[in-house]
């Protein structure tokens, strides 16, 4: 589990296939590595990895079929940048928002464009994600923690503060990027315990003790 705050921007030292899948050398940077075993998580550029060995300025990282279908880690190229976070700690902070690691669709940048010392992005979302992209909820975008401005369609835009900007891959972005996107875990969960478009309208009222839209009206949620 993460917080979409970024801790350091680290770079790809080193891409070796395997067997039809890839292992990643992520050096760290910055990065405190002093409390990270073998076996913890890292995200990188909002993906779950975990660390299979600890050289000592970076880790090694198996990278899943899985994975490679659903994020652009395909097209990675030595040298690049990456947004990194450690596994979040019980004791730390939420500064962000509740993050799991696994990219939900990958998305692009059209538009960037300067606002006083902020930058704005446009950013178009996978059609079937639209749906859990709401004005002023969260997203995270490789891995960053954002607030969305404004949904329109299947595109939303982004407000970039100057700290996010210079502490993240943020600032690199120009149209035609792909991106990386998870959406609010709790829009995901919400609409799997409601399934209201699945379920016969009595069901909806049906006080099984779950979650209805009776209940989620009653406490301000939503509205019959």
């Amino acid at each position: 589990m993460f917080t979409g705050i970024i801790e350091a921007i680290g770079t790809v030292a080193a891409i070796e296939e395997q067997q039809g899948d890839l292992q990643l050398y992520i050096r760290t940077a910055d990065l405190d590595l002093g409390d990270v075993k073998l076996g913890d998580s890292i995200a990188v550029n909002g993906v779950c990895l975990t660390a299979i060995d600890l050289p000592g300025d970076g880790f090694w990282a198996d990278v899943s079929r899985e994975t490679l279908i659903h994020t652009r880690f395909p097209s990675l190229s030595v040298g690049e940048r990456v947004n990194l976070e450690k596994a979040l700690m019980p004791t730390s902070r939420l500064g962000g928002h509740i993050v799991t690691g696994h990219v939900d669709g990958l998305g692009e940048v059209v538009d960037r464009r300067d606002d006083a010392r902020s930058v704005r992005f446009t950013i178009k979302a996978p059609a079937a994600l639209g749906r859990y992209i709401a004005g002023k909820g969260s997203i995270t975008v490789d891995g960053t923690s954002l607030t969305v401005n404004a949904v329109q369609g299947d595109q939303f835009e982004l407000n970039i503060v100057p700290h996010t900007v210079q502490e993240t891959i943020i600032d690199h972005y120009e149209p035609g990027q792909q991106v990386h996107l998870e959406v609010d875990i709790i829009a995901r969960y919400l609409e799997r315990m409601i399934g209201h478009r699945a379920m016969p309208e009595e069901e909806h009222n049906t006080d099984s003790g779950g979650l209805t839209l009776d209940k989620l009206a009653e406490f301000g949620f939503t509205r019959r």
